[in-house]
């Protein structure tokens, strides 16, 4: 029944080429309709046919393209029971799959103005946050105990993959470029003290202090925070061009935001030797 292999109503048993091309007919006609009969509840022990329902049949190609197809959408899956066992041999499916070991498509944030962050529902009831694109996130300034909310600007690096840099996408870890407008405004009314003036090559040069009138009071708090201000020579030329390398440490894909922190000390000096070296490859 069904059309693979059915009665016509003589009762003569259709002849079906051998699988899975041979006797097939060109592919510019149309598969002949079969006829399939529709069997009498009423008489079982005469099986006798009370009417004639034309279906289409199941030819060896459909038969071949349907397994085609049943194996070609399959979901994404982090089990491991298709992997091999530790000494080598080979694991029977010994079960199907669970709802717990169900993966989905990565998010691959972009950088993008026209913000896009989707909800997800996921086990449990709780939900995700997936954001597709962002521009913006909050930084930590952390030796100045300080953040900002300020516009990612580019990905520079990325230790896991060179394509996630060249698509620009956000994920943790990657190094990027951020505005460093909001953090050089914060640290010259802190300090008094203007950073990311260009240097001329040769000459020294001597620190700007802001000049503005100020009140006894405020005077003598900005001369005690300045007894202990020290800025990194590397952060300073980054202040100069107005871009700060970061760190994301947020995951973009789960919680569908871009936060992280500005890249100090030994750290700055690893990634900068890193990017250097693969600019010179």
């Amino acid at each position: 029944e069904g059309g693979i292999a059915a009665l016509d109503v003589a009762g003569a048993k259709p002849r079906i080429p051998s699988f899975p091309f041979a006797g097939l007919p060109p592919s510019n006609t149309k598969a002949p309709f079969m006829s399939t009969p529709r069997w009498d509840s009423r008489s079982r022990a005469g099986r006798t046919p009370i009417a004639v329902v034309e279906t289409r049949p199941l030819t060896p190609t459909s038969r071949y393209l349907r397994v085609r197809h049943r194996h070609r959408f399959l979901g994404i899956g982090r089990d491991s029971l298709h992997k091999r066992r530790s000494t080598g041999g080979r694991q029977k499916k010994w079960r199907k799959k669970r709802k717990h070991e169900l993966g989905r498509i990565p998010a691959g944030t972009k950088i993008s103005s026209n913000t896009c962050v989707r909800r997800l529902r996921v086990r449990g009831g709780n939900y995700k946050f997936r954001a597709l694109r962002l521009d913006a996130g909050n930084w930590s300034w952390a030796s100045e105990a300080v953040s900002r909310k300020t516009r990612v600007l580019d990905v520079t690096y990325n230790a896991s993959n060179n394509e996630l840099v060249r698509t620009q996408t956000l994920v943790k870890s990657a190094i990027v470029q951020i505005d460093a407008t909001p953090f050089r405004h914060w640290y010259e009314s802190h300090y008094g003290v203007k950073i990311g003036v260009k240097k001329i090559k040769g000459q020294k040069t001597e620190e700007v202090v802001d000049d503005t009138k100020r009140s006894g009071s405020l005077t003598r708090k900005l001369a005690a925070r300045n007894k202990d201000r020290k800025l990194d020579p590397l952060l300073d030329e980054q202040f100069v061009t107005g871009r700060l390398y970061a760190c994301i440490s947020s995951r973009p894909g789960q919680c569908g935001r871009c936060d992280g922190y500005i890249l100090e000390g030994k750290e700055l000096e690893f990634y900068l030797k890193k990017m250097q070296k693969k600019k010179s490859k």
